[in-house]
């Protein structure tokens, strides 16, 4: 025993050796480090490499820095200062989430952010929906659906890989296509059904919808007061501007 304690010991100091919680029974268990790994782990402190772990086990969703004091128990102006210590060294970056904008988070230098937390293709380098990029590639993925009639989305993404009509310098995914062709659908410009396959075929819509009608514009149906609306009450249908407004309509 003691000399399998002192042989852990010395792979933990030499970052050989990893201690994480077990899945299931409680206790711990032990993950060997590949040596390259171990070099860039090697001038970390305890609580150093304790941070890394944490980041390194969120994968590429990132982590918050508050999520990181929870699982790591140490101190937000300790986790700051590591935080800054680690990017430093670039073994880890900052990444923005279009879920959570206001909140830092940050993953192993190395990986690719999830598009749950970039967005995917359709969000800029600041995190905001790049309209003029999508607008383009609608009006592209419009017109070769109105001339193809009927075509399923991978045929649609092969016709613009083949004229390059993506700028990006990572290609669209076939699920970032399903993406762009359903919301055409939501907008009521196309129109989809399975065939006898099981396979999503989308074509234009015969049929267009009224932008607005006076059932989908009562404001009484999004009205976060409704329960306090009486008739004679300080709230009431016959003083209600966005009523009568709703009413002329």
């Amino acid at each position: 025993m003691e000399a399998r304690a002192q042989a852990i010991n010395s792979l933990l100091r030499t970052h050989r050796l990893q201690i994480l919680m077990a899945a299931t029974g409680g206790g711990h268990v032990y993950k060997m480090v590949q040596k390259e790994d171990a070099i860039k782990l090697k001038g970390l402190s305890t609580e150093d490499h304790l941070l890394y772990q944490c980041i390194a086990r969120a994968g590429n969703v990132g982590i918050w820095t508050k999520d990181m004091k929870r699982r790591t128990n140490l101190s937000q102006p300790r986790i700051n200062k590591i935080v800054k210590f680690l990017e430093e060294k670039g073994m880890i970056k900052f990444v923005k989430s279009v879920q959570n904008a206001s909140r830092k988070m940050y993953m192993l230098s190395e990986l690719e952010p999830a598009k749950e937390i970039t967005g995917g293709p359709w969000y800029g380098d600041d995190g905001k929906l790049d309209a003029s990029f999508i607008v383009e590639m609608q009006g592209a993925v419009m017109s070769f659906i109105r001339h193809q009639r009927v075509c399923t989305a991978i045929e649609v993404l092969e016709f613009v890989e083949e004229n390059k009509i993506c700028t990006l310098s990572t290609p669209l995914q076939p699920d970032d296509m399903a993406l762009l062709l359903n919301n055409l659908v939501y907008d009521g410009q196309l129109e989809s059904k399975e065939d006898e396959e099981g396979a999503l075929l989308y074509r234009p819509a015969l049929h267009h919808g009224l932008e607005s009608t006076p059932l989908t514009a009562c404001p009484c149906g999004v009205c976060p007061i409704i329960h306090d609306c009486v008739e004679e009450g300080p709230i009431s249908p016959s003083t209600c501007n966005y009523y009568r407004e709703w009413l002329d309509f």
